[in-house]
């Protein structure tokens, strides 16, 4: 949890820097169907239920490229580079014929609609004040997706960063009649090239089992791309999802002489002054501690409250606690646990006070300081001991197959996050979940080509 000092509000360098690339691509005659060779991110996919459904969707699935499956690491990284071959020789991925960026659109059921830009985006350090992290990283998670890179050579699934645009306006919701939606009203640069482009037809579009609908638009255009390109000189961007993968990146930049193919990576960029992020909690599987000994040793240093109601029902209960204070859920034993109100005098005890007042009244930093490190003492980075987890219900569920303990997380607000960002603090790992994430599959990018 490092405190690097502020970030200027506009970079003391230039901006994001967003290059064309030529992107891999499915085949679709070659593959079942496009939803079916996609995933979510790795981090996403829930172990073993959700790879083992994702395997058997589709031979080509994604999955078996960001996820591969072996016995040792390099037996799963050299069988990843081998079938990114194998796929690339017969044809099941291909590159598209000339450099572009590529515009991206999620839709679901419920009217969400978000657009951004994918592109190569030039790495920099947090200092430079261009990519602000907001989250601690894990060593051993780096080292495991660097040796993936460097064996296959490619960057398998785009990060997503969000960045506020020049403030013309929210865009129109889906269905309606307002300019902003045509890409009207919108101004000059990438908000209007992403606008412009989504009305034309585009390279693919697919439903996946999730309900979200994406769609994938090639920008070659010489003028489009310039106009998107001096744009976002003016902005920098907060790392959204995939703080492990930036920090990988910038590892394997440092590999490699410059300049090279890796001084880039991929990324999906948001403008959330026109499409707002949801940012949702990641949740904590304790794996070797019962509930009972976790509430054990809570006594007398937090309110304890036993809540026999479902879970939609027990995450109400928990949001008006956190509206208040510290407040967590825990489960695993058949019932939800409510966990609020800890003694001032452990938290001072226990909590940094170097730290701004917006960073230590945090649930992860309670939550990490207080009670994996002082009070059940299990190392936050030992995936004998923990697991990060985004699914509400697929952490309660493991918990009580396993005998664990699942602690449920309330979700910090986006403000929060960038305040922090932009003061140079990060966040515990695993703080955040903002989405929709871009779904994994649809363009990688090939470091040779």
């Amino acid at each position: 949890m490092n405190y690097a000092g502020p970030a200027e509000e506009t970079p003391a360098r230039s901006g994001l820097e967003l290059t064309p690339f030529r992107g891999l691509r499915y085949d679709p005659d070659r593959v079942g169907s496009l939803a079916a060779v996609t995933s979510p991110p790795y981090d996403v996919v829930v172990r073993p239920d959700g790879l083992h459904h994702l395997e058997s969707a589709d031979p080509h699935n994604i999955v078996r490229l960001i996820l591969p499956q072996d016995t040792t690491p390099t037996a799963r990284n050299q069988q990843a580079a081998d079938t990114l071959s194998r796929w690339l020789s017969e044809g099941v991925l291909a590159a598209d014929s000339e450099p572009g960026l590529y515009v991206y659109e999620q839709r679901d059921s419920d009217g969400l609609l978000q657009r951004g830009i994918i592109g190569a985006l030039r790495l920099s350090e947090p200092s430079d004040g261009v990519v602000l992290p907001h989250e601690d990283v894990m060593p051993h998670v780096i080292a495991d997706r660097a040796a993936l890179m460097r064996a296959t050579s490619a960057n398998l699934e785009p990060l997503l960063l969000t960045y506020r645009g020049n403030g013309f306006g929210p865009r129109a919701e889906p269905g309606s009649d307002s300019g902003a939606e045509s890409g009207s009203g919108c101004g000059v640069g990438a908000a209007s090239v992403v606008e412009r482009t989504a009305q034309r037809l585009p390279l693919l579009a697919t439903t996946t089992e999730d309900g979200f609908s994406h769609r994938l638009w090639a920008v070659t255009d010489p003028s489009d791309l310039a106009e998107i390109q001096t744009d976002l000189r003016h902005h920098q961007a907060l790392i959204a999802d995939g703080h492990h993968r930036w920090a990988t990146y910038l590892r394997l930049r440092a590999e490699h002489p410059s300049p090279s193919p890796w001084d880039y990576g991929l990324v999906l960029l948001v403008d959330t002054a026109r499409y707002p992020l949801r940012v949702r909690a990641i949740h904590r599987l304790l794996h070797a501690l019962p509930v009972a000994d976790a509430l054990a040793a809570l006594a007398g240093s937090f309110r304890i409250r036993r809540l026999d109601v479902p879970l939609p029902e027990a995450l109400d209960v928990l949001a008006e606690a956190a509206s208040e204070g510290n407040a967590f859920l825990l489960a695993g034993d058949g019932a939800f646990h409510l966990v609020d109100r800890p003694s001032p005098d452990l938290l001072s005890r226990t909590i940094p006070g170097d730290r701004p007042e917006a960073w230590r009244t945090l649930d992860a930093t309670v939550l990490h300081a207080t009670l994996l490190d002082h009070v059940w003492g299990i190392p936050e980075d030992s995936p004998a001991h923990i697991a990060y987890i985004h699914d509400t219900a697929a952490t309660v569920a493991k918990a009580e197959h396993d005998g664990g303990t699942a602690v449920l997380m309330h979700p910090v607000r986006e403000e929060v996050v960038r305040d922090l960002a932009r003061q140079g603090v990060t966040m515990p790992r695993k703080s955040t979940s903002f989405g929709p994430k871009p779904a994994s599959g649809l363009v990688l990018r090939a470091l040779a080509l």
